[in-house]
């Protein structure tokens, strides 16, 4: 019994996994854009190798730093758990950097310590990464024993941007007297406090650390490095309350979120999305310019260029806006009209196209926007594009879509071509600028003057009309440069 235990400090069961099976693939595709897989070999100050991989963009940018997420795994994992993680972040122009640590994976060594050694593995990483020029900004992601691993690590290096720590422990000597009960183990205590003391000695001999030296808690009251702490609320394994004890002592800028399931349970994606956030802001990531399926799309409004990525609701604010700038300016209301969100685009542009005197041109093109399903619209009308707002590209279902993994290359191609259509269907309506729209309307208004014979006057001023589109049209392109900014910058 005591042997098993010590084993489940020490030596649980180990991943034994192939690289090229259970890690992304060398070169993949996500979000448009293309990454490979580095795999490189790490040592120790121990003399333990450790496996390691790094997630980057392909090709890099020129001239450009970009932040790194070095991810932690749990007692029995290893650097596929980071999977999730390069989904998430990579599109946010963030790189993920994972590994094995000693004992754990396909790493030298035979013994975990819980967070004790690992540190030291992780301290190897950090100086790796500081030495190349590439890397601006970094970040620990650890779960579990990774997030303990994450605590000690951040106590000597307050230069760290920030921490996201799921599921710590606070103090080993108490989880270890917690299990017991959770386990059942029907022994007197002073007899369960013996052999503790006794499993401390071997476990001394063997792993080469002592249990006791395990205490977040002495090491959070003086680290200020910005710290997000999560925890399941039905975890059994390692209860919330160590959280919760590491989260009030603990010194710096944090937060915490409970979520439901259990210690090995998915992690929601309100908490995927919260992380995502939270190293945006810490690692302040380079905005670089995507190309959603290596094709260069643009909305066009005047001479401003927009990326191909604005969400649906942005284009309902542009409706709105215009459908503003046709009513009286001396409306006793200065709230805009309110759109139904429930129509398709395309039947809203009908709906304003007397407003800006468009004329069928206009009409036609969102007829072919009002021919697809409506559920299409109603079903995602507050999905944030992945370019614009990539924190929420942690959804699986992208998975498959974006890079091979998940299907073959024919399935990939055929969503990218099936996007392409919609894309280019939305942006034959969208890419008349308000300056065109003056130009027709004005080429009209001569032909009825023509066709009624109205003598020829002097060109006179531009209406009032007019000059509420010329400024709205201003307004449009710094509104929508707020709002691209914004999802660049997303506040937690």
């Amino acid at each position: 019994m005591i042997d098993q235990f010590i084993n489940f400090v020490i030596r649980p069961p180990r991943a034994e996994y192939n690289p090229d099976q259970y890690l992304w693939e060398r070169d993949f595709t996500l979000a448009g854009r293309t990454y490979i897989r580095q795999d490189l070999e790490l040592t120790n100050a121990r003399g333990h190798t450790l496996r390691c991989s790094h997630y980057l963009p392909s090709p890099f940018p020129e001239d450009a730093s970009l932040p790194c997420v070095i991810y932690c795994h749990g007692n029995s994992g290893c650097r596929a758990d980071a999977n999730e993680a390069a989904v998430m972040l990579l599109p946010s122009n963030i790189t993920v950097f994972t590994l094995d640590f000693s004992g754990s994976g396909l790493s030298d060594g035979d013994y975990v310590s819980l967070g004790w050694h690992e540190r030291d593995d992780l301290k190897v990483v950090v100086s790796y990464l500081r030495s190349n020029k590439q890397i601006s900004r970094i970040g620990l992601w650890g779960r579990s024993m990774g997030a303990v691993t994450c605590l000690l690590y951040g106590a000597e290096d307050p230069s760290i941007a920030g921490m996201v720590l799921d599921s710590a422990f606070s103090n080993l000597y108490v989880l270890m007297m917690e299990l017991v009960d959770v386990y059942k183990i029907r022994l007197p205590k002073f007899t369960v406090k013996m052999a503790v003391q006794y499993m401390r000695r071997i476990i001394e001999k063997k792993a080469k650390f002592d249990i006791m030296d395990l205490n977040c808690l002495q090491v959070s009251s003086k680290t200020f490095i910005p710290a997000l702490f999560g925890h399941a609320k039905d975890d059994k394994f390692i209860p919330n309350h160590h959280s919760d004890l590491i989260y009030k002592s603990y010194a710096g800028d944090k937060n915490i979120i409970y979520f439901d399931g259990d210690h090995n349970s998915s992690r929601p994606q309100f908490y995927y999305d919260s992380v995502s956030i939270f190293f945006y802001n810490v690692l302040h990531p380079p905005q670089i310019s995507s190309h959603s399926c290596k094709l260069e799309k643009y909305y066009d409004l005047g001479d401003l260029k927009i990326g191909a990525g604005l969400d649906e609701g942005l284009l309902y604010e542009i409706i709105t806006g215009v459908h503003s700038a046709g009513t009286d300016v001396a409306s006793s209301s200065s709230a805009p009209p309110a759109i139904s969100t429930t129509k398709c685009v395309g039947e809203l542009l009908s709906e304003i196209a007397p407003v800006t005197t468009v004329v069928d041109s206009v009409h036609e093109e969102a007829d072919i926007l009002s021919s697809h399903e409506p559920s299409h619209l109603e079903d995602q009308p507050n999905d944030q594009n992945e370019e614009c707002c990539s924190y929420t590209s942690s959804n699986r279902e992208s998975w498959g879509r974006c890079s091979s993994l998940g299907g073959s290359d024919e399935e990939s191609s055929a969503d990218c071509t099936a996007a392409d259509s919609r894309h280019q269907k939305t942006l034959k309506v969208l890419t008349m600028p308000l300056r065109c729209m003056q130009q027709k309307s004005s080429e009209l208004k001569k032909e009825e003057k023509k066709k009624k014979k109205v003598p020829i006057v002097p060109k006179k001023p531009k209406s009032e009309k007019f000059e509420k589109l010329e400024a709205l049209s201003k307004r449009l392109r710094l509104c929508i440069l707020k709002r691209v900014n914004h999802c660049r910058h997303p506040t937690s």
